[in-house]
């Protein structure tokens, strides 16, 4: 069999989940060739981990500057994109244009302007891309859009979804890049791509107008001073007030964090561990979004950061009755803990309340591996031999621009206090 060839790059937090796989379970079909990283560290610690976790050959390390360099070297058939969002456009488009395919880490990107760069490239070039929604594959979301396409509820009207970030894994991202929206597009982006695009996926239409608050009202200093905080601190690494501070994260006491992160900062500055109480935040912790959608229904969202527990409330509506799922997640700290960790179950409920029967549970059966059990799914589904999947829970450029939309718009909104409509952000030609 001849192995398909993958390169990656953006070797942070988010690319073991995929260099691993291709490492571990999917040697037989796929091979890693080559890893790139604006940071020469960073990347050399990934080398290790293939060497030393995964018992895997070591692979050619190219800086940032050398991503073409690195695909006319190794031609790959697949570039795996796991870099800061921002830059997920640009190595899309170059990976597009030089013949590759591409496997992109959620969100696609963090605005219109990159969006359409995206869909222009795709529609210019005919290769395929490729966005990660690992949650479309948990077996009680997989579920839910079965119970949904099936008419159990008749047609979906309305949907009401919570979703709930604890103070472990929500502050998490006001620690690292992602707390400036140039970055990460807010949490709007990056987060709730997963949740806009879930949505999508249940009803089975796209949206329409978008209207959105959000604020910042608990994370960065100006909040902590409101409530009485006096002492503060730029990062947790050897901070003497930090070790007070639940919110603290230092890197030197997770070898992980500290591999990969700390020894790395002499090369780019990046610090992964600054106080969710500093200056310089400029994402909310707090939105509250209302969707129109193209087949008429509604979406109410919320989404806060700083909450006791995590996981999600979700409630459809229909014709023939209501769907109630309710999901508790264990807390994850991005490469701080086994991927495995990330999105996995303590407990979840699926209810149907029928219009004029007896409300009953839905059973779902979890399996191993993060999400419930979706990312070993969805692994097979990009490095190994893809079964026929009746639910079509692979998503393209498509799929990842629509999710994005709902959030871009709902930015926008925000700024503007006004609707927007989502056919005025980006074209498809095609």
């Amino acid at each position: 069999m001849t192995l398909k060839k993958y390169v990656l790059v953006g070797t942070g937090g988010r690319a073991e989940f995929f260099y691993g796989a291709i490492a571990n379970t999917y040697r037989d079909t796929s091979e890693l060739v080559g890893l790139c990283d604006i940071n020469r560290t960073r990347a050399q610690y990934a080398n290790q981990l293939l060497q030393d976790k995964y018992n895997y050959h070591a692979v050619d390390l190219y800086t940032a500057d050398q991503f073409e360099q690195m695909i006319h070297d190794k031609q790959p058939d697949v570039v795996i994109v796991t870099s800061v969002d921002r830059t997920h456009h640009r190595y899309i488009i170059k990976a597009l244009e030089l013949g590759c395919d591409v496997i992109t880490e959620k969100p696609m990107t963090v605005d219109e302007h990159k969006c359409q760069d995206i869909i222009d490239a795709v529609e210019r070039t005919g290769q395929k891309v490729r966005v990660t929604f690992n949650y479309r594959y948990a077996p009680h979301h997989t579920k839910a859009r079965q119970l949904i396409a099936d008419g159990t509820i008749g047609d979906i009207t309305s949907v009401h979804f919570e979703w709930l970030l604890n103070t472990e894994h929500g502050a998490d991202y006001f620690r690292r890049w992602h707390r400036d929206k140039r970055n990460s597009g807010g949490l709007l982006v990056h987060k709730s791509t997963h949740h806009f695009d879930l949505v999508n996926f249940w009803i089975g239409s796209q949206p329409d107008t978008v209207f959105a608050m959000g604020d910042l009202l608990f994370y960065g200093r100006e909040n902590a001073e409101e409530r009485g905080e006096t002492s503060f601190y730029a990062r947790s690494t050897g901070s003497e007030v930090a070790q007070n501070d639940p919110f603290a994260l230092p890197l030197d006491t997770n070898p992980n964090l500290k591999a990969m992160y700390l020894d790395a900062e002499h090369e780019d500055g990046y610090i992964r561990d600054q106080s969710v109480f500093g200056d310089g935040i400029n994402i909310e912790d707090t939105m509250s979004v209302v969707v129109r959608y193209k087949n008429k229904a509604m979406l109410t969202y919320s989404l806060n950061a700083y909450m006791p527990w995590e996981g999600y409330r979700i409630a459809f509506n229909g014709t023939k009755g209501r769907i109630e799922m309710e999901v508790v997640e264990k807390s994850y700290v991005n490469a701080g803990g086994e991927k495995a960790d990330e999105g996995a179950l303590k407990r979840k409920t699926i209810k149907v309340f029928p219009m004029f029967a007896e409300a009953y549970e839905v059973q779902v059966e979890e399996k191993a591996g993060g999400h419930g059990g979706g990312d070993p799914v969805l692994l097979n589904d990009l490095f190994g031999e893809p079964v026929e999947d009746p639910f079509h829970r692979a998503a393209d450029h498509v799929d990842g621009a629509r999710s994005i939309l709902t959030g871009i718009a709902a930015n926008q909104s925000i700024r503007t206090g006004l609707p927007v409509k989502i056919d005025g952000l980006v074209h498809f030609n095609k």
